[in-house]
């Protein structure tokens, strides 16, 4: 493979350019950064790049006139918004003009660019749009403490062939994220049993468990998921963005707790400090912005769809990630074993 090139949504996220402009900077001095293609205003752009330390010859900008906002409706906004850069930063991955795209921008205008100008894998009938989650358990050769989670909200109603696509893929994704040699995969239901669940777990449980290029450990509850009992959770994208939610949720609300306690009690301040370094090291264990970003999977190009609220050091992570999968060969990963589970499921004569 030549030199990678990265297509970064410059204008795709709530800080704009400072966050998106900054990130790409400090990755382009990077041991084996790749090239970066800052879609956007041509202006902004360069401006913010000239107040920053970077790599000029790993940078490059590519103008475009128009932005689809975090309010817009992403249908109605492409309609109207051509020269958006979003959608001229996957025609630039279309094109080959570059290997991958990074966005942060609107998650429902990031799908709908990719749909316009990638194509679906063979095999692939809906795309998944993965998200990760801080787990108990760590994994791979450098102790990732995420789990990845598919579906996160793309294909709210799947079906088990969709179930057992995203068990693939999302198997392939850690394998080469967290390099872990067998992830282990599970379906998540209301219990263990291999007959619980909607008919579509049921089913997709059956076909699991009979492929062997996959470490399938069946069923999992959604108390499993903190724990870290699978590194790869398989879901509709409707129970998997409510589960998302609601962990974001807890989350939150132990943060408030102890705030509140610490407020209260000058005790408890006391008992905080004592804690001080564990507190630290689960801080640093649930900072999603080490991760990055997170894959929409299953198109014949690869995206890595940073949060909205990126800081310079996700957006340079986001990149990091797309270069890791790009480079390990993440894309035609999926297709190999997503071919091989198209002849599986052809008929005998």
């Amino acid at each position: 493979m030549g030199e990678l090139t990265i297509a970064l949504d410059a204008m795709g996220c709530d800080q704009g350019v400072a966050a998106t402009v900054d990130g790409a900077a400090e990755a382009s001095l990077t041991e084996g950064a790749p090239r970066i293609v800052l879609v956007g205003d041509a202006r902004a752009i360069g401006d913010r790049l000239a107040r920053v330390a970077h790599e000029p010859s790993k940078l490059t900008i590519h103008h475009a006139s128009q932005v689809v906002t975090m309010e817009d409706s992403p249908r109605r906004a492409f309609a109207s918004k051509p020269d958006a850069s979003i959608l001229v930063a996957a025609k630039l991955v279309r094109s080959g003009a570059a290997d991958a795209l990074v966005s942060a921008g609107n998650t429902g205008a990031v799908t709908m660019a990719c749909a316009a100008c990638f194509e679906r894998l063979p095999g692939v009938r809906r795309c998944a749009l993965g998200a990760v989650y801080p787990t108990e358990r760590r994994r791979g050769e450098k102790d990732d403490p995420f789990s990845l989670i598919l579906d996160a909200g793309l294909t709210l109603d799947a079906g088990a062939d969709d179930l057992v696509a995203f068990a693939v893929m999302g198997s392939a994704y850690s394998t080469r994220i967290s390099r872990t040699d067998r992830p282990r995969v599970a379906l998540l239901s209301n219990g263990t049993e291999a007959h619980k669940g909607p008919p579509a777990i049921v089913e997709a449980h059956a076909r699991l468990r009979q492929r062997t290029d996959l470490e399938f450990i069946g069923n999992i509850e959604g108390l499993d998921i903190p724990r870290g009992t699978a590194d790869v959770v398989v879901t509709s994208g409707f129970v998997g963005n409510i589960v998302l939610k609601m962990l974001e949720g807890v989350s939150d609300t132990v943060r408030r707790l102890a705030r509140y306690a610490i407020d209260k009690k000058l005790r408890y301040r006391a008992g905080v400090a004592l804690l001080a370094p564990a507190v630290r090291a689960l801080r640093q264990a649930t900072d999603w912005e080490q991760y990055g970003g997170v894959p929409i999977l299953g198109f014949d190009h690869l995206c890595i769809k940073a949060h909205g609220r990126s800081s310079p050091r996700a957006i340079r992570n986001a990149i990091k990630v797309a270069t890791k999968a790009t480079r390990t060969g993440l894309v035609e990963g999926i297709a190999t074993a997503m071919g091989a589970e198209a002849a599986r499921s052809e008929p005998t004569s």
